[in-house]
């Protein structure tokens, strides 16, 4: 079978997309390749389809988004092709029937993040696995230059050398500089140079940037941020928008205002996908939104706050527009946005005597002596963690990354951690409990799905209703069993024992906070020029230095009167 017969057999679609043929190429002749491709290019095409043009074989995808491997993951079972994900909250019995599966059926995609990579029984099994080709989304996270660099991340690398043949690694990203480009490529043992890249320019896409007057103002003319915000979205009622913030209490204010949802990380799971199904209009979020979606009639995409990076703003502008109608990008900027700059460096790079006292607090705080620590993984609650320590929460969420970047921690931020529970009481001796009869089924029912569940903990599946909450709760109080409910809280996992002093290599802080300060020092020159096209001004950062004039932004709008 061929590339193009693939895609038509398996995808329903006659050609492939722009580039797309050429990546595919590069792959099926065995070369380790770094696809750039904008948001909405069809990344995931270009490994499902060398996958499937073998006739047998695995594709072992590298992706950090949990949604985006449920949504792949369901839509090539549609498709009758076999695929199985393996992520955090699955229990023990669940990833092993997945690593089975894949190991020993007619499965031909194995999803996992990164994170999955450091596990010693996981790279064991490797091995055994028909892997025929690697694939790593949001590849940009693998570079210390990238602006969402995650360490774990480097691990991947270390994977090929586990499996009994050399097999191409395919990197995807939709934004990269040159400087992480080459970085990607080094990092993930590239046998040779090979990026194949996409113009990043969007003939049907408008970049805007309304000046506003600050929040506190009440005497100038002009309109504030919240102000614009409103005038704009007024003007286009019946369109599906997002509004980008920085925080969740600002997506929490202004959906009030504007009367629509918001969508952060603070919500559950089922919410932020209810939530997502749902929107059909305005939607208010921080960036936890956007990673997976597949709406392409995104007709306008606002930032209400000046992002961290040109990347992290053309990934999320790019949002707009994908089915190629007509569609705008506007960013608002105030005088204050300066001020708030400065103190967006000093929260993320705070002085490292502050960072030495967060790993020595939390320490404490866990309980985790001098010399001991090591391997040791424990859910932390950043509030309960600042509270008790004194600690200013952002800085400390910085201190933390810091950390990690450092070698000293590997930490997670809020993770879901599923339900558990463990029946405390030999089954002969229940009935001297009296349980009612709602305790006494949930019970029989917890000792027939759950082998084991007398001697461990055991992850809970499925929904947990209010009524069995109260259930279990009831019967943890009588210590018949120890529940342990599903909370949302980060992780920290001691990498090394715990130190006496804590040394910051120049890699892991001042080199990244100039890398930090020059790409905010590019959004600011961005928000600020007025003679320059938009397009070409963001296009230039990526490499991209003969891109054409748009004509459409707001800069090239006004040369034209």
């Amino acid at each position: 079978m061929t590339a193009l017969e693939a895609l038509q057999t398996y995808f329903g679609y006659e050609q492939f997309r722009p580039l797309q043929d050429k990546i595919v190429e590069s792959v099926l002749a065995g070369k380790d390749t770094l696809a750039l491709l904008p948001t909405g290019g069809g990344k995931s095409i270009c490994f499902q389809v060398p996958t499937l043009v073998h006739d047998e074989g695995l594709c072992l995808v590298v992706t950090p988004l949990i949604a985006l491997m449920k949504d792949q993951v369901e839509n090539l079972r549609r498709r009758d092709i076999r695929a199985a994900a393996i992520y955090t909250g699955m229990s023990r019995d669940q990833q092993r029937v997945a690593i089975d599966n894949c190991m020993f059926g007619p499965y031909r995609f194995l999803y996992v993040s990164p994170e999955r990579l450091e596990s010693e029984e996981f790279r064991r099994k490797l091995a055994e696995l028909p892997i025929v080709m690697i694939a790593v989304d949001e590849a940009h996270c693998i570079s210390q230059w990238g602006y969402d660099f995650r360490p774990s991340y480097l691990k991947i690398s270390e994977i090929r050398a586990l499996l009994p043949k050399q097999v191409p690694i395919l990197a995807l990203t939709a934004t990269a500089t040159p400087e992480v480009a080459e970085d990607i490529q080094q990092q993930l043992l590239f046998r040779a140079p090979n990026v194949i890249r996409q113009s990043f320019a969007r003939e049907n896409l408008s970049y805007l940037v309304r000046y506003c007057k600050n929040s506190q103002d009440t005497h100038s003319a002009g309109r504030t941020k919240t102000e614009e915000l409103q005038h704009i979205v007024s003007r286009m009622p019946q369109s599906r928008i997002i509004v980008y913030v920085r925080n969740r209490k600002r997506a929490e204010e202004l959906a009030g205002i504007l009367g629509c949802p918001y969508y952060h990380a603070g919500l559950s799971p089922e919410e932020r996908t209810r939530r997502q199904e749902a929107w059909d209009g305005i939607m208010v979020c921080t960036n936890a939104f956007g990673m997976g979606i597949d709406k392409p009639d995104v007709r306008l995409v606002i930032h209400y706050d000046l992002p961290d990076s040109p990347e992290a703003y053309f990934q999320e502008a790019g949002r707009a527009g994908r089915d190629g109608q007509p569609a705008y990008a506007v960013l608002l900027y105030a005088p204050e946005d300066k001020a708030k700059v400065q103190k967006r460096v000093a929260d993320n790079y705070p002085p490292r005597e502050f960072v030495e006292d967060v790993y020595h607090k939390t320490a404490d705080f866990l309980c985790v002596g001098a010399g001991s620590g090591l391997g040791h993984s424990f859910a932390l609650h950043i509030d309960e963690l600042c509270h008790t320590m004194r600690l200013p929460v952002l800085q400390t969420y910085s201190a933390l990354h810091l950390l990690t970047q450092a070698g000293y921690i590997d930490f997670q931020e809020e993770q879901d951690n599923q339900a558990r529970v463990m029946v405390n009481v030999p089954l002969h001796t229940l009935r001297e409990y009296q349980l009612s009869g709602e305790q006494e089924e949930l019970l029989h029912s917890l000792l027939r799905k759950y082998p084991g569940v007398m001697t461990e903990l055991k992850y809970l599946h499925g929904e947990i209703t209010e009524t069995i909450h109260q259930t279990l709760t009831g019967l943890a109080a009588r210590h018949i069993i120890t529940y342990i409910p599903r909370t949302r809280a980060c992780r920290v996992t001691f990498v090394q024992e715990r130190q006496t002093e804590v040394y910051l290599p120049r890699q892991a802080y001042e080199k990244r906070e100039d890398a930090f300060k020059q790409r905010l020092h590019a959004m600011m020159e961005y928000a600020e020029q007025t003679s320059y096209c938009r397009s070409q001004l963001l296009l230039s950062y990526f490499g991209e230095t003969d891109a054409p004039c748009c004509g459409t932004c707001d800069v090239c709008r006004s040369k034209k009167g």
